[in-house]
């Protein structure tokens, strides 16, 4: 037992060091081998996939191994594939592709019209010992440099209401596992209120303690600054569950990166990274 264990503890970290390597390259692209590994579903119509927190969703310029869509569309075969809740690039976890207009379709409407569910997992720092339940309006922060940067603001034509839940599962160590909800979808929702509440996602660069770390980020790519201030090298953020509220449901164990924090930083054990997601 203890040599098996050995074993599944050395392969964990070598898939952990490849992610990391992953996240810290500016365009890594998708291998053909590893893409059908990430299918958490696929029949005719749909291609589910948890997505790694290295990968942007939508197609770039580098070729169409550099994205979530693009990948799906090679291994598919398809003309073209449909996104229904998009992630951004450092958010692992479920996305869902349509593989017909009439399947896209129907998902991207039930996304608008609020039909769908989606849950997360995060890591934030501090230890946050029960529920908390957020209600704010976010908008543009004027006095940010950068232009995308969300702010807990007050009630005007610009701003719009957002309402987020988390709900503590673990905390230890300083760092607290939440699970997460959103009443609304707005921009940067989750992390703005995590930085409201005083627990920012850990890794979180642009609304962590500085957001010049972000700027650094865009400039100069990962540099050793970043790996001295930062606990990880993206923001602890996870789509763990995605679905209709009254229909179908898919779900993706919590990411390779965030299971080593809990493992190493938080002093769980695996079992108990496992049984906390439910």
């Amino acid at each position: 037992m203890r040599l098996f264990l050995y074993y599944f503890d050395m392969e964990l970290n070598y898939l952990f060091m490849d992610e990391k390597s992953r996240i810290e390259e500016r365009s890594p692209l998708v291998s053909s081998e590893e893409f059908p590994e990430w299918i958490l579903y696929e029949d005719s119509d749909l291609l589910v996939v948890n997505k790694p927190g290295w990968l942007v969703c939508h197609p770039s310029k580098n070729g169409p191994w550099s994205s979530l869509v693009g990948a799906g569309r090679e291994y598919s075969g398809a003309d073209r594939l449909y996104l229904a809740g998009r992630l951004d690039r450092e958010t692992s976890g479920v996305v869902l592709l349509g593989k017909n207009l009439d399947a896209g379709k129907t998902w991207q409407r039930a996304v608008e019209k609020r039909e769908t569910h989606r849950s997360y997992l995060a890591i934030l720092k501090g230890e946050l010992n029960k529920k908390k339940e957020v209600e704010t309006h976010i908008g543009n922060d004027p006095d940010s440099p950068v232009f995308v940067k969300q702010r807990v603001t007050q009630s005007s034509r610009k701003s719009k209401l957002a309402q987020t839940t988390f709900m503590p599962l673990v905390f230890r160590k300083g760092h607290t596992l939440v699970r997460i909800t959103t009443q609304t979808g707005r921009k940067h929702q989750i992390r703005v209120h995590a930085q409201h509440i005083c627990c920012p996602l850990v890794g979180d660069k642009l609304y962590g303690d500085d957001e010049n770390l972000y700027l650094e980020f865009c400039q100069n790519g990962w540099t050793n600054e970043l790996a001295g201030t930062l606990a990880m090298h993206r923001q602890a953020l996870h789509s763990s569950t995605f679905g209709m509220k009254n229909g179908a449901m898919f779900n993706a164990p919590v990411a390779m990166d965030m299971e080593m924090f809990c493992i190493n930083e938080m002093a769980l054990s695996l079992a108990e990274v496992k049984a906390v997601q439910g």
